[in-house]
């Protein structure tokens, strides 16, 4: 199928609040994460998001290139193109970009796409995320009030973060304190800035207890009880039920019961990276150390062909992303749930 129209987008983010499960946004840095992104999400009978970091976007484009808009456009054209081949909606998207990167990364890929609509065509992606966790929350809001303006524009959804993840991710460092627990004054600062979707939509990362990168099951004070407080809070004041359309980050290690808890509070994407680049790069770490002898010319001799070709560990590493994709769709209800099916 073709990547997501916004108003596919849309259905999927109503329907995954509706039924209480979410879609795994799986980062991606190549041809090849991509492709077995996408394999994955076939094989679950889900939808899914793809998405990209500044980081991402860099390596796409080329060690000597370093151009995260060059590298951005280059995976969504090869994405449209491959995504066509596939039973499932694949939505691509951008995940966090703090303030020093925005004129380099969001704001480019943003006039992308209004030229774009404005030709007829669709979106290049459906959404992008403002990383504002690392400025003040009232200046947080009104870049996000901008940027909102600008993405609905564009039949983009908006992601924000309101509260801080822990732990680094693409030069992004979030301290582990208590601003790892957005509270119910700043969602209520923030719906009171951008709205309930009448001013654009938006999906909001809520921290609460959120940290990136590797951790042990139980190591992390995840306290998904928090989502609900807000979203009950915000609903009654606007008398919505479950009005926000949410984003757990940093969830790698979680707990099933902790996920599955967020899930029925309004998550709808949840963010994976960790867990994705172990399961693309264990089958490579497995082919070398078992053909140690034909992935290297050992003692003069000429090694085998058939073992360093790339494709013979590249097939491994996709299957194993595939694989991966396939337990978080599990994970998070997603699985069978396409709209093509």
């Amino acid at each position: 199928m073709p990547i997501a129209s916004p108003e596919v987008y849309a259905e999927m983010l109503d329907r995954a609040k509706a039924g209480a499960f979410a879609y795994p946004a799986i980062n991606v840095t190549s041809s090849q994460t991509l492709n077995a992104a996408i394999r994955g999400f076939a094989e679950a009978g889900s939808d899914g998001i793809v998405q990209i970091s500044t980081g991402g976007a860099e390596y796409a484009s080329g060690p000597t290139v370093k151009d995260m808009v060059t590298g951005s456009v280059a995976l969504a054209a090869f994405a449209h193109e491959v995504a066509k081949k596939y039973d499932v909606n694949i939505a691509l998207h951008t995940d966090h970009c703090p303030k020093n990167k925005l004129d380099g990364f969001v704001r480019p890929l943003i006039a992308i796409s209004k030229e774009r609509v404005a030709r007829g065509e669709a979106p290049l992606f459906q959404s992008h995320m403002w990383d504002g966790s690392a400025v003040p929350l009232g200046e947080n809001l009104e870049i996000a009030s901008e940027l909102l303006a600008e993405a609905a524009a564009a039949h983009i959804v908006l992601e924000i973060e309101v509260g801080v993840v822990g732990g680094e991710e693409d030069g992004v460092v979030g301290a582990i304190d208590d601003k790892l627990y957005t509270t119910v004054e700043d969602g209520l600062a923030m719906v009171e800035a951008l709205g309930l979707g009448e001013k654009g939509r938006y999906m909001a990362a809520l921290t609460f207890g959120n940290v990136h990168g590797v951790y042990k099951p139980g190591n992390v004070k995840l306290r998904p009880e928090i989502l609900k407080e807000i979203q009950d809070a915000v609903g009654a004041k606007y008398g919505k039920e479950k009005p926000l359309s949410l984003v757990f980050h940093g969830g790698s290690g979680s707990l099933l019961s902790e996920i599955r808890e967020a899930l029925d509070y309004g998550v709808v994407k949840m963010n994976i990276d960790t867990d994705t680049q172990y399961a693309f790069t264990r089958p490579v770490a497995a082919h070398m150390f078992t053909n140690y002898d034909g992935v290297l010319k050992v003692d003069g001799e000429v090694g085998n062909k058939k073992a360093y070709d790339p494709r013979a560990w590249g097939k491994l590493a996709e299957e194993g992303l595939a694989n991966r994709v396939v337990e978080a769709c599990e994970h998070l209800r997603s699985t069978g749930t396409s709209l093509a099916r």
